[in-house]
């Protein structure tokens, strides 16, 4: 009973985090349009940060008796969003990249990748390691605030009528989408926790599927409605910011909070996760990531799934 009770308040607290999540991400995007942000800077930053934020949220809840958590969670999110969220879009709808992606934003998520691997080495990020991690943070929204002052758009919005009730609309809509994310992460690592432990499943094995798949369903829904109106940049720009966000601001939090250990087995998840990212440079001769690629990246998640749960 105790089981079935704790499966229901699992969905519930992941269903308040996809929610919570999208209603911070319309209010962002809505405040972010009215200074003529470019779609792909936007994906990066306000989207972005917003899908991120049910990552964030789960992990804080997580920081201190349930690191391991924090930890599956961010991994398994970052394979996530490529193999599911990237590989499911793509199948929908091949997805442009642009240049700039693919020369700097890439690249930058590779690098992030690679600097908790290292970080990881001496089997604990501690809080140091979070420290730094933040100053990364820091450095990284120094670049994108750069890069959108740069590609700012030159087109003239009408920012005269309903310009206050605008405004007024998208603060609801992020204080409601940050109380859901509050009260839904809680939900989601304190059942999740309970299930584990109920079916003998490592705290880190939940993390990285469950919560991971749980805490990505923001960055699905909000890559698919991008795609289906024509903005594919936002779901590229999504993903790519998300999953750098997801490292340098969450596991940075998560370990500065109270450190993380860092288990042998996560070395096999690191190296998934790096080799999906790796996938994404494909896109360097086409360009595009088109449906024969989806179908590829959705399937390979799949299998992942299926081992992680035969661990």
């Amino acid at each position: 009973m105790e089981v079935i009770l704790s499966a229901v308040l699992l969905l519930i607290g992941l269903v308040m985090l996809c929610f919570g999540g999208n209603w911070l991400v319309n209010g962002g995007i809505a405040i972010a349009k009215k200074f003529r942000i470019s779609n792909l800077i936007i994906g990066m930053t306000i989207v972005a940060f917003g899908t991120s934020s049910p990552e964030l949220a789960a992990s804080i809840a997580a920081a201190g008796d349930h690191s391991a958590i924090i930890l599956g969670n961010i991994v398994g999110s970052n394979i996530a969003n490529v193999g599911m969220v990237i590989g499911v879009a793509a199948i929908l709808a091949p997805l442009a990249i642009q240049k700039s992606v693919l020369r700097k934003e890439i690249p930058i998520m590779l690098g992030v990748s690679a600097l908790l691997v290292l970080l990881s080495i001496d089997g604990e990020l501690s809080q140091y390691d979070g420290i730094l991690l933040l100053i990364g943070l820091g450095i990284f929204v120094v670049y994108t605030f750069r890069s959108a002052l740069k590609q700012r758009e030159k087109s003239k919005d009408d920012t005269n009528s309903g310009k206050n009730n605008v405004y007024l609309k998208s603060i609801g809509l992020i204080g409601i989408g940050i109380i859901l994310l509050y009260i839904g992460a809680i939900l989601t690592v304190d059942n999740a926790v309970v299930i584990a432990s109920e079916f003998g499943l490592s705290e880190t094995i939940i993390g990285l599927t469950v919560i991971a798949i749980g805490t990505s369903l923001p960055e699905l829904i909000t890559s698919i409605i991008a795609i289906r109106k024509g903005h594919s940049d936002i779901g590229i720009g999504n993903i790519i910011g998300s999953n750098i966000y997801n490292i340098l601001m969450i596991m940075g939090v998560g370990a500065s909070l109270g450190g993380v250990l860092i288990t042998a087995d996560i070395y096999v998840d690191y190296a998934i996760m790096i080799i999906f990212s790796l996938s994404l440079l494909i896109g360097l001769k086409t360009k595009i990531i088109n449906r024969t690629m989806g179908i590829i990246l959705a399937a390979g998640y799949g299998l992942y799934l299926i081992t992680t749960f035969l661990k």
